[in-house]
């Protein structure tokens, strides 16, 4: 089972490296938020290196990478999603940091109780602030 998980990172690893150098870097990723509490979806604007807020989740994207339209299509995404709980907003509990891939969402996915958070998109934006649906 150890073995697996290895060579499906390993695999993953190569398979990022062989996308970063195919595409092009993005500066804000469009995730999508769900609640399961609720039902409620949710487009979630993520700048790089910036932190927003869904429910009590603090997500960081790191790096957000979209091929150009005359590649296979597939976007992905580096992202540091933390839980803050209620009396220790200076100690945030990491959940989840790794890869995202649109196209196989299950591959790396965020496994939490309440929400579920997936990459949609990557694009470039420098006209319009953040913004964060959401909690």
């Amino acid at each position: 089972m150890a073995r697996d998980c290895t060579r499906v990172a390993a695999a993953a690893a190569i398979a990022v490296i062989a996308l970063a150098s195919a595409a092009r870097a993005s500066t804000i990723a469009v995730l999508q938020g769900l609640d399961k509490t609720t039902a409620r979806i949710s487009t979630i604007e993520a700048p790089l290196d910036q932190t927003v807020n869904f429910g009590v989740l603090r997500i960081t994207v790191r790096a957000c990478i979209k091929r150009p339209p005359e590649e296979p299509p597939e976007t992905t995404a580096f992202i540091e999603i933390d839980e803050v709980r209620p009396g220790a907003e200076d100690k945030p509990l990491r959940l989840f940091s790794g890869w995202m891939f649109k196209s196989s969402p299950a591959l790396s996915a965020l496994e939490h109780p309440v929400y579920d958070v997936g990459i949609l998109d990557c694009k470039d934006d420098t006209t319009s602030p953040a913004s964060s649906s959401g909690k």
